[in-house]
């Protein structure tokens, strides 16, 4: 099994090859750049330095979102073409949930990774490992970080926090949460394009014409023309 990964839900662009239980290559960037034009060469290079060819692949892995809408709808796009020309299996993985899997595998609490969606909202979920498995305990949602730090004060362990977005509310989840609250180093805040493909390893492809992101919201310019239509 030679598994293609793709994110590029949010400014980090990662691709990663993984065959069986090996990681082949990973690239990974945090740049504030399109992604439209550096996807492809991204692959490209990472499938020419490992010696792979488009045949060689059996399964596409996609981050589905949430996250930048213009991001999520890039990587989805892509992976939804290679898996409907290669004619194999599209698996979409939560963005937050590759966040989580990198992170708090061996953390002895609950994970909220978390992606900036302004005015003080957040895109997030609550992640934990049981008996080394990744489970979800809150679905992925939009909430005000005031809003969802007070949830989690009702938990009763820690809670480890993991996002390039995390400077930007750090300092109200702790006061909200004080101890309670456990930030990730530096160099967790990049979602592992490897991790994405493990997490799709072993699911089940599902139909590339009806397979849709998950935005969660709609783009603000898709909900105005709504709005001005009276269809929300």
């Amino acid at each position: 099994m030679t598994i293609l990964a793709i994110d590029t839900s949010n400014y980090a662009l990662g691709v990663a090859l993984l065959e069986d239980n090996q990681v082949l290559g990973e690239y990974i960037t945090n740049l504030k750049k399109n992604h439209s034009v550096r996807i492809m060469p991204a692959i490209q290079t990472l499938m020419k330095d490992c010696e792979k060819v488009p045949a060689d692949l059996t399964k596409i892995v996609v981050a589905k979102g949430p996250g930048s809408y213009t991001g999520v709808r890039i990587g989805v796009t892509i992976a939804k073409t290679l898996a409907w020309t290669l004619n194999i299996p599209l698996v979409g993985i939560s963005s937050l949930e590759i966040l989580a899997s990198g992170t708090g595998r061996y953390f002895d609490g609950y994970i909220s990774p978390l992606f900036d969606a302004r005015r003080g909202q957040v895109y997030t979920g609550l992640f934990q490992f049981r008996d080394g498995e990744l489970v979800t305990v809150e679905q992925d949602q939009l909430v005000m970080l005031t809003d969802w730090a007070e949830k989690l004060k009702n938990f009763s362990k820690r809670i480890l926090f993991v996002g390039n977005d995390l400077l930007i509310h750090r300092t109200k989840a702790e006061e909200i949460l004080g101890q309670q609250a456990v930030f990730a180093a530096l160099t967790e805040h990049n979602p592992r394009p490897s991790e994405l493909g493990q997490l799709g390893m072993y699911k089940q492809g599902e139909d590339v014409h009806t397979f849709v992101p998950n935005y969660i919201r709609l783009a603000e310019a898709e909900a105005k023309w709504l709005e001005a239509k009276g269809k929300i």
